[in-house]
């Protein structure tokens, strides 16, 4: 009722047990996986009562979103600190990418039964679900705070269409990465290589009249697939 009234005990209570069980569950993807993470298991590494869990969580999927939000923000936090040093748009779409990778690495033993789960026809953890949308959301942040903090320009609308298609660029390379198992995923490196060295050659070329229609149909397209 009042601005100032501190939240009451019950309240405070809630939103603590629901962080302990959000924790658990994280760190027990981390070190279980998807598959062998439970929310009976769970509940029991929190003392909890499985009605407790399914209380603030109410399927597995649920706290599958809570990893990819924690994610997302590891990547946001580290993309920005590195921003702070760069200023060219290719290094700036690097960060967003690396840090993007970076954050999926305490999972990496685990990615492929995650991916199976995010694939699955109709998974509410599917990266274009509306589940996800959260995490989505904070993750095309990062591409959009790359693209519009860099000392080069870029055409409007060619500026607003980017972030999402880099976005998705980054899930198809974070497909590869899953399945990369050269020492230090050097093959994703060498791939990300490749499409930066791409994209640098291509971006200046935008403003060009005669390609202006097809780049904004292409990234049209892109935002398309999300819809």
């Amino acid at each position: 009722m009042f601005e100032n009234e501190p939240v009451r005990e019950p309240q405070r209570k809630r939103d603590a047990t629901r962080a302990r069980i959000r924790d658990a569950a994280i760190d027990s993807f981390r070190r279980r996986g998807y598959e062998a993470t439970t929310l009976r298991l769970v509940a029991a590494e929190c003392d909890l009562a499985v009605g407790s869990a399914y209380y603030h969580f109410p399927s597995k999927q649920h706290l599958v979103q809570e990893l990819f939000l924690d994610a997302v923000q590891h990547q946001h936090d580290d993309a920005t600190a590195q921003f702070a040093g760069a200023d060219d748009l290719i290094q700036r779409i690097r960060i967003a990418f690396t840090t993007g990778l970076g954050s999926l690495e305490p999972y990496a033993a685990h990615a492929g039964e995650f991916l199976g789960a995010m694939t699955a026809p109709s998974s509410p953890v599917n990266p274009l679900s509306a589940e996800s949308g959260p995490a989505r959301e904070v993750a095309i942040d990062v591409f959009r705070v790359a693209v519009g903090g860099a000392r080069q320009s870029l055409p409007e609308d060619v500026a607003e269409g980017l972030p999402e298609a880099l976005w998705t660029a980054y899930l198809l390379l974070a497909l590869f990465w899953v399945s990369d198992a050269s020492p230090g995923r050097e093959r994703t490196t060498a791939l990300l290589d490749r499409g930066l060295r791409l994209a640098a050659m291509l971006l200046p070329l935008v403003r060009l009249p005669l390609l202006r229609a097809p780049i904004r149909e292409a990234l049209a397209l892109v935002a398309a697939v999300r819809s």
